[in-house]
């Protein structure tokens, strides 16, 4: 049973944010690290790959539907459409060990951590990578996406919406997104948790004039700039991301 548990979400091949997390005195004494998903498209999707590779066993791993969306694209004859052109860019970058690592990679997964019992880590909800439940969603929705989760589950993190929070959700559950490292809605910074014995949100900040010049220089992605001024700036506020994924939440004007 790991003492201590960082979960790092959405890092969105962003090696400056990764990198300055990794070196946060709570996420080197963790006594594991859970990925929630969505780790490598972005503009420096191998490099994010290899260094969390090398570190072994001590990371576990998460699918989100980013990292199934890499895959498709590669691994489709024709190469699966996406709506988001830096997936087939990313996709062309990884190498075959990177394909293997993401084609293996689980849809969620159950740890014990003192505290909070056993914990539940998914992408987006335990039983889809792409649902969105947010702070704000209402009651009847919570219960709609843990339907057949187990009664002994009392924590769920989960990512997807790169916007940090924690709260109750029926019956009595704690849900825990840790926010976005790599690609933040609303506040700039590299967005994580820390989990044992309670839950703990936390930003790194991080020199972002530094990192959007490191990965347009390095990054062949040919929007590298003005996605890294976008994404690492946030300059979609967290009020833009709640609009725009307001409505697939399934709300309606019923409180």
């Amino acid at each position: 049973m790991p003492d201590r548990v960082a979960v790092l979400s959405d890092i969105h091949g962003v090696l400056p944010a990764l990198e300055a997390v990794l070196a946060e005195p709570d996420v080197r004494a963790a006594d594991r690290i859970v990925l929630t998903g969505d780790i490598a498209a972005g503009p420096q999707p191998t490099e994010v790959l290899d260094l969390l590779m090398s570190l072994g066993d001590r990371v576990s791993w998460i699918a989100g539907n980013a990292d199934r969306e890499l895959l498709e694209h590669r691994r489709s004859t024709p190469a699966a459409p996406s709506p988001d052109p830096v997936t087939p860019w990313a996709a062309a970058q990884l190498r075959p060990e990177h394909l293997d690592l993401l084609a293996a990679l689980p849809r969620t997964l159950t740890l014990p951590v003192p505290g909070l019992g056993p914990v539940l880590f998914c992408h987006a909800t335990p039983r889809d990578d792409e649902e969105v439940v947010l702070v704000d969603s209402r009651l009847a929705r919570w219960q709609e996406v843990f339907t057949g989760l187990d009664d002994d589950i009392r924590t769920v993190v989960c990512g997807h919406t790169h916007m940090p929070f924690v709260r109750l959700a029926p019956v009595g559950r704690l849900v825990v997104n840790p926010g976005s490292v790599g690609m933040p809605y609303g506040r700039p910074g590299a967005h994580w948790a820390l989990l044992g014995p309670g839950t703990d949100l936390r930003r790194t900040p991080y020199d972002l004039e530094a990192a959007v010049r490191h990965i347009t220089r390095t990054s062949s992605y040919p929007d590298a700039a003005a996605w890294a001024d976008s994404y690492l700036y946030a300059r979609a506020t967290d009020a833009d991301a709640l609009a725009a994924f307001g409505p697939r939440d399934g709300r309606t004007n019923t409180p």
